[in-house]
């Protein structure tokens, strides 16, 4: 029966993530999940936490199997279903242990939750950053973008509202579980938790001027697999760009997406003579996506192109494993030549700044996987960035939730450092963000077509980015020294040799009925 909990609260969770987005069911589903892990042995815990995150995980990143099909799938799937499962055990310990050395009404509903959401965090920062970098996707704070939940980002960070989520369920489970009020008491309890949570301010944004940004969806087909004549994905951006901007528009920079060029400005004579039309039409400089050499290594890059050459350049800094590069390669080219052997070439990651200067403007750059990265986005700010240009190919990926998902971090991140937020894809879903984490434009997925938006620069810095890493190590340290901690004292009390004598009894009536 627990095992079929787990896997129910999985698939709550999931549901609350977009495209489905029924945010509310995030708690709900985190509760039922943790419900699942009391009371289990720890084989028990192990396969309550494969179900739920087999659930969860196998659905969440179906569109894995779009890219390179089912292997990467559920090789993904199942990895991140292990850690989950392996963090699932960190909880059940949690409920077996700190429940018994603080068995108060105060240790049961108040620190158990505190310790368990601090054992959750942990397990999402090992996932977002092991092994290759990490896969920092399906943290519970990432469903909750468009929900009264999602200020508070600007206040704890992305790390920081998981915490704040799973602590909530945790809390509500416990009021329900042990009981340790009347009902109507527990019932005011719960409400006034949520409430609180829900009463903390959006944080106040800070402006510094107006700015106006063209960017431009050419709907190309820019996926690694699609079948195209050199050449066409940067036709497909000139004429999404011609149509959509029109030369009175009095623009500030022009955004082309990731990988929005096959031409690269610099090496190709023609791609020189467009950036330089371009850029002459409009009086602006643009920021395109663009694979550039040095040497013998490539890298996905994003370069300002404006008077006739290169005027700043970011390299990705956090590049995809297995998709643009392969890690041993030697190893998992012998497991699976054939999946590998696509993968002709390896990116190299970047080592500069990703803040530049657009015109006047210092521009935060983010090159589509670099938007789940925290330390990344937090140097944005610190390097000066008054707007965050968000450039990425979802191509790849097919009409699947994939988009919605990255676009729902996009929002998290506008939210996090109060910059709006410039979200420029090859397909979709392209979409200006206000620093308070609102719609301001946006254009339809899998269409051509071009916003050009007057937005705030955001300036200051948001309490989340002043923390930066403290409040994410500050809980995981609390709940895993929590954990170690009631462990100790269990020691000492005699509980280890009890349950001990509990589960050698256990083994022997087993044994019996075999016999």
């Amino acid at each position: 029966m627990a095992v079929i909990v787990g896997a129910g609260g999985g698939a709550l969770l999931e549901f609350a993530f977009p495209d489905k987005n029924i945010w509310i069911l995030a708690v709900p589903g985190t509760a039922l999940i943790l419900l699942a892990l009391q009371g289990r042995s720890v084989g028990g815990s192990l396969l309550v936490g494969l179900a739920s995150g087999g659930t969860f995980f196998f659905v969440l990143i179906d569109w894995v199997a779009t890219y390179l099909g089912p292997v990467p799938w559920f090789a993904l799937a199942g990895f991140e279903a292990v850690i989950f499962a392996v963090g699932g055990i960190a909880i059940t310990l949690a409920y077996r242990w700190v429940a018994r050395v603080w068995p108060g009404t105060l240790g049961r509903t108040l620190l158990l939750p505190v310790v368990v959401a601090g054992l959750w965090t942990g397990r999402e920062f090992v996932a977002g950053h092991y092994p290759y970098g990490g896969f920092s996707w399906g943290r519970v704070a990432e469903s909750q973008s468009q929900s009264p939940f999602a200020p508070l980002t600007a206040w704890l960070g992305v790390s920081g509202l998981s915490f704040v989520l799973v602590g909530l369920a945790a809390f509500l489970l416990q009021l329900i579980v042990d009981r340790p009020l009347v009902r109507s008491t527990r019932l005011l309890v719960g409400l006034t938790a949520i409430v609180a949570v829900l009463a903390v301010p959006a944080w106040p944004t800070q402006s510094a001027g107006t700015s106006t940004i063209a960017a431009v969806q050419g709907n190309s087909k820019a996926g690694f697999f699609q079948k195209h004549d050199y050449g066409d994905l940067t036709n497909a951006q000139v004429l999404a760009t011609y149509d959509g901007v029109r030369p009175s528009d009095t623009i500030d920079m022009l955004v082309w997406p990731e990988g929005a060029s096959d031409r690269n400005p610099t090496t190709d004579p023609y791609g020189t003579y467009i950036f330089d039309t371009l850029s002459q039409a409009y009086d602006a400089p643009i920021v395109s996506g663009v694979i550039t050499q040095r040497g013998s290594k490539d890298y996905n890059s994003s370069v300002v192109w404006n008077d006739g050459a290169v005027q700043a350049q970011y390299d990705k800094r956090h590049l995809v494993p297995f998709g643009e590069y392969v890690p041993d390669r030697p190893f998992f080219m012998a497991l699976a030549p054939s999946l590998v052997g696509l993968l002709t070439r390896d990116l190299t990651p970047g080592t500069n700044s990703n803040v530049l200067d657009v015109g006047s403007i210092r521009a935060g750059i983010s090159i589509c996987f670099d938007i789940v990265d925290d330390a990344l986005t937090r140097q944005m700010v610190d390097d000066g960035a008054k707007v965050i240009l968000a450039q990425t190919n979802n191509a790849d990926f097919g009409q699947t939730d994939e988009n919605t998902q990255q676009l729902a971090i996009a929002r998290l991140r506008a939210i996090e450092t109060a910059r709006p937020l410039v979200n420029v894809s090859t397909v979709g879903s392209s979409a200006v963000i206000s620093a308070d984490g609102a719609t301001i434009d946006s254009i339809p997925a899998f269409r051509p077509g071009a916003m050009v938006t007057k937005i705030t620069l955001g300036t200051g810095t948001t309490p989340a980015v002043f923390a930066g890493a403290a409040l994410e190590q500050l809980v995981m340290f609390f709940g895993l020294a929590s954990l170690v901690l009631a462990r100790v004292l269990l020691r000492g009390s005699g509980y280890a040799e009890a349950e001990r004598r509990h589960r050698v009894a256990k083994r022997a009536r087993r044994l019996a009925r075999a016999a």
